[in-house]
């Protein structure tokens, strides 16, 4: 069946980093972008990150330009968001997912049908 699997979350002091990976099975990941969105509490979910099938393309909403980066390796079946200058306002449960369809916005939710469990990233001193 379909999986995806986040990893690599945890507590950070701001300004430090971390590699978030998104672990893919049960499907052929080369056919797929893959967004990042993350929840923080009380907040709606929103867009984060988005990568093409064969990254060609790569969007990123305006609050984490400059910061994070996100990558996908197809051979290990993984797609990853490297986070750096990590703030605590980038506190939230980030999760990833996988895009069937494709309409105006890469951060439209409706456009993704299978979404991981989440990983929690807390930014604080």
């Amino acid at each position: 069946q379909v999986q995806l699997v986040e990893s690599g979350g945890g507590l950070v002091q701001p300004g430090g980093s971390l590699r978030l990976s998104c672990a893919a099975s049960g499907f052929t990941l080369d056919y797929y972008g893959i967004g990042w969105f993350r929840q923080a509490p009380g907040k709606e979910r929103e867009g984060v990150s988005y990568i093409s099938s064969d990254s060609s393309n790569t969007y990123y909403t305006d609050c984490v330009k400059g910061r994070f980066t996100i990558s996908r390796d197809n051979a290990k079946n993984t797609v990853y968001l490297q986070m750096n200058s990590l703030k605590p306002e980038d506190t939230a449960v980030y999760y990833c997912a996988r895009r069937y369809r494709a309409r105006t916005r890469w951060a439209l939710g409706s456009d993704y049908d299978y979404w991981g469990q989440g990983t929690q990233v807390i930014v604080s001193s």
